[in-house]
C-alpha cells in the first residue's frame, strides 16, 4: 500500500530506488535493474549528473548527434544536438547541405540585453515615488558593486534601473525594470543577486525618507525576479539566392520559392498554423540548447511570447522573394551562455561546445539561431513539395520496428524494403507478419 515518505531526500540512492520500486511499481526487482542500467560505469560521472539536481535514482538519456555541413559567415561546422524525435538532425542536415552550395548561413547579433524586475506595491502619491527613486537611482549601483566587480571585469554589468508606473494593471503595483550585459554568462544568479539586493536597498532607503508617510515607507516588495523575455538579445539568420537556384525536382524555382513564401505568409496570419511552424523551429534550437547544456526551459518561453509581441502569435520565419532572389530569415530573441552552470560539469556539454570550437555567447546565439532557421527551412520545404510524411516516416521506421519486436535481420531486410514503399504503422506491421509468417 503507497504510503508518504519522510526524509526521502536524505535516503541514499538505494534507499530512493527500494522505496519507489516497492511502493509504486508492479516488479520491483525489473525497475531496480532498470534504473541501474541507466547509471554511468564511471562512478565520478554518475557523482557529478547526481549533484545536478535531488533525489536522483537514475539518469534519463537522451540520443546526442551530429547535424554536418553548416557553412556560417564563410566558417564551417558540425552541430552537436541532444533530442529524442526521429527526423529532426536528418533535415537539419539535410538544410545545411542544401545551402552549402548557395553561400551558406549569414548572421548577426542584433543586442544581448536581459532583463530582470523588482515587482513593489507602493502606497502614496506617484510623483514622490518618482522623486525618491531619481534620488536614490545611484544607491542601487553602490550598492551592488561587490556583486558586479567581476562581471564588469568581462564588460557586463548593469546598463539601466528604470522605474515603471503599473498602477494601471494593479493598485499600487510599481516595478523596477532593470536591464544588464552578463558577456558569456546566462547570468540568471548574477541577474538575480543583483535584483534582491536592489529591493533591499529600495525597502531600507524608503523607510529612512523623511518625505513619506508611514505609509508611504512600508514599500512591499512582492518578488525580485529576472524575465525570460528578452526581446533586445535578439540574433537574425538567413540565407538567399538566385530564385533560379532553388532547383527541386519535380517543381520550378520559381513555384517552389513562391510555395515557400506562401506558407510562411499562412504562419503569420494563421495562429493554428503558427504554433507547429514555430514549435518545428524549436526543434532545431531546443537540440542545440540541450547539447550544450543551456536552459530550453526558458527559451522556449521566451521565444514564443516574442512571437506574439505584435499582439497577436505569428512565424518566427520570413520569406521574400525580390529582384529575383529568395530570402528566408529568422529574427530571435535568445539569452545563452558558455561559461558556469553545466557548461563546465556536464562531460556532454563541454564536448559539444569543444565540436562548436569554443564559441562565445554570441557565438552560440547565431549557431541556434541557424539550427532553428535550417530546421524550419527543411520542414517548410517537405510541406510544400513531398509532404512532411514522406520523409518524417522512413526516420521514424525503426521505431515503428523497435515498437513490433523486429529481430535485426527482419530490420536490415525491412530498411530496405521501404526505401521504396510507404511507410504506416499499418505497412509496417503488415510487412514484418509477412517476413515472419514465411
Amino acid at each position: 500500500m503507497n504510503t508518504p515518505v519522510e526524509g526521502f531526500s536524505k535516503l541514499t540512492k538505494a534507499e530512493k530506488i527500494n522505496w519507489i520500486a516497492s511502493n509504486f511499481t508492479q516488479d520491483p526487482e525489473r525497475t531496480k535493474q532498470l534504473l541501474q542500467q541507466y547509471w554511468n560505469t564511471d562512478g565520478e560521472v554518475q557523482k557529478v549528473h547526481d549533484e545536478f539536481i535531488e533525489n536522483t535514482v537514475s539518469n534519463y538519456y537522451l540520443p546526442f548527434a551530429i547535424a554536418p555541413n553548416f557553412l556560417i559567415n564563410g566558417k564551417f561546422y558540425a552541430i552537436p544536438m541532444a533530442i529524442e524525435e526521429s527526423s529532426v538532425v536528418a533535415a537539419a542536415s539535410k538544410a545545411a547541405k542544401f545551402w552549402l552550395t548557395r553561400g551558406g548561413f549569414k548572421t548577426t547579433v542584433i543586442g544581448t540585453e536581459k532583463v530582470g524586475q523588482v515587482h513593489f506595491i507602493f502606497k502614496g502619491e506617484a510623483t514622490k515615488l518618482r522623486a525618491f527613486f531619481n534620488e536614490i537611482k545611484p544607491e542601487f549601483y553602490t550598492s551592488t558593486a561587490a556583486i558586479t566587480k567581476s562581471m564588469e571585469k568581462r564588460g557586463g554589468g548593469i546598463k539601466d534601473i528604470v522605474l515603471k508606473d503599473l498602477t494601471d494593471k494593479i493598485e499600487g503595483y510599481y516595478q523596477l525594470h532593470c536591464t544588464f550585459e552578463t558577456k558569456d554568462a546566462m547570468g540568471a544568479n548574477f541577474i538575480n543577486s543583483c535584483l534582491e539586493q536592489f529591493a533591499s536597498t529600495l525597502k531600507e532607503k524608503a523607510a529612512q525618507h523623511t518625505s513619506f508617510t508611514s505609509e508611504e515607507k512600508d514599500i512591499e516588495v512582492v518578488m525580485s525576479i529576472l524575465s525570460n523575455y528578452v526581446p533586445n538579445c535578439l540574433v537574425r539568420a538567413e540565407v538567399s539566392c538566385p530564385v533560379e537556384a532553388l532547383n527541386e525536382d519535380g517543381i520550378s524555382s520559381e513555384e517552389f520559392a513562391q510555395k515557400m513564401v506562401r506558407a510562411v505568409e499562412i504562419a503569420k496570419a494563421e495562429p493554428y498554423r503558427a504554433v507547429t511552424h514555430n514549435k518545428g523551429i524549436m526543434n532545431g534550437i531546443d537540440a542545440v540548447i540541450l547539447a550544450t547544456g543551456n536552459d530550453f526551459r526558458a527559451i522556449e518561453a521566451g521565444v514564443h511570447a516574442y512571437a506574439s509581441k505584435d499582439g497577436r502569435y505569428s512565424s518566427l520565419t520570413h520569406a521574400t522573394i525580390k529582384d529575383g532572389d529568395f530570402k528566408f530569415w529568422i529574427e530571435i530573441p535568445l539569452a545563452l551562455g558558455t561559461v558556469g552552470g553545466l557548461t563546465s560539469l556536464h562531460p556532454l556539454v563541454k564536448l559539444a561546445l569543444e565540436i562548436l570550437q569554443n564559441p562565445s555567447a554570441e557565438e552560440l546565439m547565431q549557431i541556434v539561431a541557424v539550427a532553428g532557421l535550417a530546421q524550419n527551412f527543411a520542414a517548410v520545404r517537405s510541406l510544400v513539395t513531398t509532404g512532411i510524411q514522406k520523409g518524417h516516416m522512413k526516420m521514424h521506421l525503426l521505431n515503428l520496428l523497435n515498437q513490433m519486436g523486429a529481430t535485426e535481420s527482419e530490420k536490415q531486410e525491412l530498411v530496405q524494403y521501404f526505401k521504396t514503399h510507404t511507410v504506416t504503422n499499418a505497412s509496417v506491421k503488415e510487412a514484418l507478419e509477412k517476413m515472419q509468417s514465411e
